[in-house]
């Protein structure tokens, strides 16, 4: 075993840094994809430890940290994730979500790795929308529609194009500037037709339909919903939030990343507070789905949502493959620890 995975003689230990620049760069996201569903897999057949996530809030600066730690006890790999969300950062120059991952040792528990972890968030939510869409959404699947054009609907594209042929795409944002240079990103990795909008029904005539708001009330209307659509509600990660209205989930298949997390933090937490939903209505956690132990989509006219709420095992996963190769490659800073 190499010298930055477990202690060296003499009590030496080094933690390998990597900076965001060299996540960036030694991440893709088929890489992503695979180490995500290999963790939702692990989940589903209950070989992971996830504690649920917690959180501090600091009101005063419309703000939350939350710390995330998992163990995959397949993959033998274990660490936590520290992240916060800020939705007014940009005004300050600064990514609304920032994080960093740290890399224990199973064995001994010595940390191993530190690594920034806001690319990687960003990449793994992609790829669990990405997971999720290839076993709920239906097979032939061409038209997206996503609602929010920041950096996330950016991921979840960008996943989506990797398992489905992707013809049409459509952008409904508030700040429709927004909304055209999204466009003009994506259309470095998929040359498919876009629309942008500022209308929310637009977008909803969709194969798969994307929301990646903050939003604390619902966005998407239940008659703006058609048979057959597959949904992924990615922005619902905290206590309050919501993006669609209650009604849609009631005629839906609900698959969530994890039950415990989901009821207090995902796009179900609301309409269970306000008794309009119940955990009976939850068809399955994700990882029961990818493992087999439950089918996923039944029918081309049934409604599918995945309620994301990103969970601890993807982020574990996801840096395990990044520190992997990183000890390969050479790249990195080692730190002395001990």
């Amino acid at each position: 075993m190499t010298k930055s995975l477990e202690c060296q003689e003499g009590n030496d230990l080094d933690i390998l840094w990597l900076s965001e620049t060299e996540v960036k760069a030694s991440l893709t996201m088929e890489e992503t994809i695979e180490a995500v569903e290999e963790a939702f897999r692990e989940h589903g057949f209950g070989k992971a430890q996830m504690p649920p996530k917690s959180y501090l809030y600091y009101k005063k600066y419309d703000g939350d940290l939350r710390t995330m730690p998992a163990y995959l006890e397949e993959l033998d790999a274990t660490g936590v994730k520290v992240v916060n969300v800020h939705p007014a950062n940009p005004g300050a120059g600064l990514p609304t979500v920032m994080a960093v991952v740290i890399l224990n040792s199973p064995k001994t528990g010595a940390p191993i790795a530190m690594m920034g972890g806001t690319h990687l968030t960003n990449m793994r939510t992609g790829a669990a929308g990405a997971v999720a869409a290839k076993y709920l959404a239906r097979k032939d699947s061409r038209t997206v529609g996503l609602v929010g054009a920041g950096a996330q609907a950016r991921t979840q594209l960008l996943g989506l194009a990797k398992t489905f042929d992707i013809e049409k795409v459509l952008v409904a944002d508030v700040s429709l500037d927004r909304a055209r240079a999204l466009e003009k990103d994506c259309r470095s990795f998929l040359g498919a037709d876009y629309e942008v909008s500022s209308e929310i029904k637009y977008v909803c005539n969709s194969d798969i339909l994307v929301t990646t708001t903050p939003s604390r009330k619902p966005l998407v209307k239940n008659e703006w919903i058609v048979e057959g659509t597959h949904i992924n509600a990615i922005g619902a990660d905290a206590k309050g939030k919501e993006e669609l209205e209650p009604a849609i989930l009631k005629r839906s298949k609900v698959v969530v990343d994890d039950i415990a997390q989901a009821s207090h933090s995902g796009e179900v937490n609301v309409p269970l507070t306000k008794g309009l939903f119940s955990t009976e209505d939850i068809y399955a956690s994700i990882g029961e789905v990818v493992a087999g132990k439950v089918l996923g989509r039944e029918s081309d006219e049934e409604i599918t949502v995945f309620d994301s709420t990103g969970l601890a095992i993807q982020d574990v996963a996801t840096a395990t493959k990044i520190h992997q190769k990183a000890l390969k490659t050479g790249i990195g800073t080692k730190l002395s620890f001990l």
